[in-house]
Order: C-alpha cells, then structure tokens, then sequence
C-alpha cells in the first residue's frame, strides 16, 4: 500500500498550527527553565506551589474574559467586580453574621449580577464594550467601598471551622508542607470551559459573533443573547476568582482590584486569544497566566524587584499582539500565484505522483525498478531548483523593470505638471 506524502500547503498549515499551539508552551517550558538555572533555589516545591499560588484568581478570571475577547468585545471591570465581590461577601460574614457558605454564593451572586449588568449594557444598550466596563469598573470599585464602609473584610482563619473552604486552593499537612490544591480546581473550570467552547452552540456562536457579527447575525444566530452569555459567564469565573483571592490572603481591602483586569487580559492575549475576537482557546489562556506567574515569582529570584514584572509582561503582551497582528495580516493576503509557483506546484506534484508509484515492499530502492523511479525523482528535483530558481529570478528582473518604468513615467508626469506651471 503507497503512502500519500502531503504536498507544501499541507505542510505549511501544519506548521502554522503546529507553532501556533506550541508557542505559548515552550515560552513558558523556557522561562522555567531560564528561571530555574539563573534563579535563586527557583527549582523547588515551594516556589512551585509560590507560581500555582499566584495563577488562581488571575488564572479564573482570565478564562472569563477569554469568552468575552472571543467575541470582539473586552471587559475592564472583571478585576473590580472580584474583588467587589469578595469585600462584600466578606462584610457580610464579618459584620452581618452571615453563614460562611452564604458569604460565598453571595461573592458569586454579587459578580454574576456585574456581569449581566456589562452584558446588557453591550448587547442591548449598543454601548462600547470598553466604555461600558470602564464605568462598571468605577461602579463595581465605589459598590464594594460604600458597603463596607471603606473597611477591610476578614474572611475566617484556616484553623476555625469557617476555614474549610481555604482547603479546597491550598491543603497544609501538620508538618507545615503545603499542597496547592486548588489547581485542580483550575483544571477543571478550564476543561468545562473548553468543553463549553469546542462541543456546544454556546461556544460555536460565541465564535461566530467574534469573527463576524453582522454575518452571525444574518445566519439567524441571536448576537444579543450570546454576547451577553459571555459577559455573564466573565462575571462567574469573575466569583470564583474572589473566592479563592478570599482562601488565599484572607483580608480583603476596599477600593482594590484595579490591574487585576490588566493581567487577566493579558493572560488571555500571551496564550493566543485575538483582541479582534474570533479566536482564542481555554489552554491557551491558562499557559498565558502561568507564563505571567512564572515571571512573577522568577524574577525576585533574581534579585529584581516587583515592577520589573510589570514591565517583561507588557514586553511579552506587546510582543503577542504583534504575531497576532502578523497572523491576521498573513491570512487576509491575497496570494497572486506566479508561473514559477505554477511550475513548482506542478513539478511537485509529479515528484509526489512517482513516490506514491514506488513499491511498498521496496521503498529503500532494491530493484531496478525502484532504482530508476528514485533517479527520475532525483532527476525532477534538480530541475525543479534550477528551472524555479532562474524563473524566480526572471520575474525579481521583470518586476524591477516594470517599477523603474513607472518612476519614469512618473517623473515626466512631474517635469509635465512643473513645466505647464512655469508656462
């Protein structure tokens, strides 16, 4: 049985996509490692747990605002409206006496609620998505202050019976060794969330009214009602992110959350998600987030303070919008094939023709047969780079001709107009 080779623009998708997926993965896999050979004690468990620590609430929140960036949109307001969220959550356990647990449905009640409110605001209201979360994030920033009145609020200590719920992002055994939990947590919302998107209509319209609205909306897709999903859905990661900021520092302070939404983006956008909407995946995102988290915990490892974080991330974020911008670019091209892309197209297709006429059991080239269709391929291949090379040559030639034609019939259109003015 022949084996069918793919010809180049099969392979040239397959390497596109397969650097596409593999990019994110191997920046992270080589800032650990850099970390780790450069850092101080960066190899360890307990910066290991340091980096899961640090990606949970950015890591929920940023898988939200994927749903929303998907589909053309952006949400400004998810950082606030966590933290909102937490605060009044909080409030309600310290100084209303709240049950813990009913402290907790609250902080996703309260987000939920945010998240409706930017949904509306965009998909009824026809507000720009990033005016309208600009203001919910002042909204959500004075909410959480004027119900807590500017005070902080303490969620219950690991050791109480209110604790539990602390257990579930991070288990500490006796000995003092900690585990960090939660990450499974992680995982899990990131694989319903891939689920959501890959195999469901939520998902595939999401996609859609990112990548063309007006087209969505013509194939009878309701725009209004999934836009709107979205920013719901951001608004539920979003509680899920206050939750566990909540297990993790326990102490909440008012008027906090502004940047969240910053690394929450960019998260998104390192891991492959297209701030033009359309695009974007769940796993991308979670690596993003972790790639931020990395930088986070490597750098004071390297002597450097805090705010050199800030400025690789926004180094890494610009450096991903640009090969975003360069993937969009490449595919909106229209590709105006040349007789010497004709003539390889062809040639190839030959060369392909004869190795799928090669016998299957003498494929190494033992017979005389498999001699002589092995030579004749060898043979094409060699005039396949002569003939291309001096075709590709040929046309360079033709097309300096033609644009130094135009720089003349240019300059004496100039001259023309010059002399006509003088006369």
């Amino acid at each position: 049985m022949s084996t069918i080779a793919p010809n180049n623009e099969q392979i040239r998708k397959l390497t596109e996509k397969g650097l596409k997926w593999l990019l994110a993965p191997a920046a992270l896999i080589i800032l650990y490692v850099f970390f780790g050979f450069f850092g101080r004690n960066f190899f360890s468990f307990p910066t290991l747990v340091n980096i899961i620590d640090a990606a949970y609430y950015i890591g929920f929140i940023s898988i939200g605002v994927t749903f929303v960036i998907i589909t053309g949109g952006i949400d400004l307001s998810v950082g606030t409206v966590m933290m909102c969220g937490a605060i009044v959550g909080g409030t309600a356990y310290k100084t209303w006496g709240w049950p813990i647990w009913a402290s907790l449905v609250l902080i996703v009640v309260v987000t939920i609620f945010f998240g409706f409110f930017n949904g509306l605001m965009v998909s009824r209201l026809k507000l720009p998505p990033f005016i309208a979360t600009l203001g919910t994030m002042m909204i959500s920033l004075g909410t959480g202050s004027i119900i807590s009145n500017v005070q902080s609020a303490t969620f219950p200590t690991r050791e109480s019976a209110d604790g539990w719920f602390k257990s579930i992002f991070k288990y500490i055994r006796a000995d003092g060794t900690s585990f960090p939990t939660g990450a499974i947590l992680l995982v899990a919302v990131a694989v319903i969330s891939h689920i959501i998107l890959s195999n469901t209509k939520m998902g595939r319209y999401i996609y859609a009214v990112g990548s063309n609205k007006e087209a969505a909306r013509l194939s009878g897709v309701n725009v209004r009602r999934w836009e709107m999903m979205a920013y719901v859905v951001a608004g539920t990661y979003a509680g899920i992110g206050g939750i566990s900021y909540a297990a993790v520092y326990t102490t909440v302070l008012p008027a906090q959350g502004q940047g969240f939404e910053l690394f929450a983006i960019a998260g998104a956008v390192i891991g492959g998600t297209s701030l033009s909407g359309g695009v974007g995946t769940i796993f991308g995102t979670v690596i993003g987030v972790f790639i931020m988290s990395v930088l986070s915990t490597g750098l004071p490892s390297l002597n450097l303070q805090a705010h050199y974080q800030t400025f690789f991330t926004g180094v890494v974020v610009v450096g991903a919008v640009l090969l975003d911008m360069y993937r969009i670019r490449k595919s909106a091209e229209v590709k105006i094939t040349t007789p010497a892309d004709n003539y390889r197209a062809g040639m190839n297709e030959q060369i392909r023709a004869l190795r799928e006429s090669l016998p299957a059991h003498d494929a190494a080239g033992h017979t005389e047969k498999a001699r002589e269709i092995k030579a004749e391929i060898r043979t094409k291949q060699k005039e396949l780079r002569e003939t291309f090379a001096r075709m590709k040559s040929d046309e360079k030639a033709q097309r300096a001709r033609a644009h130094a034609e135009e720089r003349a019939s240019e300059h004496e259109f100039q001259e023309i107009l010059k002399k006509g003015q003088q006369d």
